[in-house]
């Protein structure tokens, strides 16, 4: 590395004319300074990986989660399905029985139906932002546990780092299953 930095310093500097040599060596140095420092403090880190979709979709904690919230919003899930077959019921009966409706009839049907259905798009967009919250509490406090995990896995095997959702992975550095294990899994 030091034949490498010494070469190319040498280089630059023979470009550099005049009063710049000193401007241009001060920059050469601070290149060479962050590019050499992550190298020095990479060397002996210990680094791991943790999924956090895999802890929320299969941790314990997680997945009884899931059926709580679940069954907390089924009866309003049921009700909503409930209310989009009548209102398809409705649509129907009224395209059957257009032809045989007076003006005044096939109007206050067809508004009756927008009523029912800017109803039913209200009540589904309260039921998806309900559930949503609701999910959102309840993953907030698998997310907290599963840090305290992490943060007790990192500090009794001596990891120096633990990064969350990466790109790419190397199984090596995954430490999800332990993870999981430590949840209760």
């Amino acid at each position: 590395m030091k034949s490498i930095s010494v070469s190319t310093f040498s280089a630059i500097t023979r470009r550099v004319v005049g009063g710049r040599r000193a401007l241009a060596v001060a920059a050469l140095v601070g290149a060479m300074s962050v590019v050499a420092a992550p190298v020095v403090q990479a060397q002996g880190t210990k680094i791991g990986f943790v999924s956090t979709e895999r802890i929320l979709r299969e941790s314990k904690p997680a997945k009884a989660a899931q059926a709580k919230i679940e069954a907390e919003f089924k009866r309003r899930d049921q009700d909503l399905k409930n209310m989009a077959t009548k209102l398809r019921d409705m649509a129907q009966k009224l395209d059957k029985d257009a032809p045989v409706l007076s003006e005044a009839d096939r109007i206050k049907r067809q508004r009756e139906l927008a009523d029912i259905d800017a109803d039913l798009q209200r009540k589904r967009r309260e039921f998806q932002e309900d559930f949503n919250r609701r999910r959102n509490e309840e993953f907030a406090a698998i997310v907290e546990k599963a840090d305290a995990a992490i943060k007790n896995i990192a500090n009794s095997q001596g990891y120096d780092l633990i990064i969350q959702d990466a790109v790419t992975v190397s199984p090596r550095v995954d430490i999800t299953e332990q993870v999981l294990k430590a949840l209760g899994n």
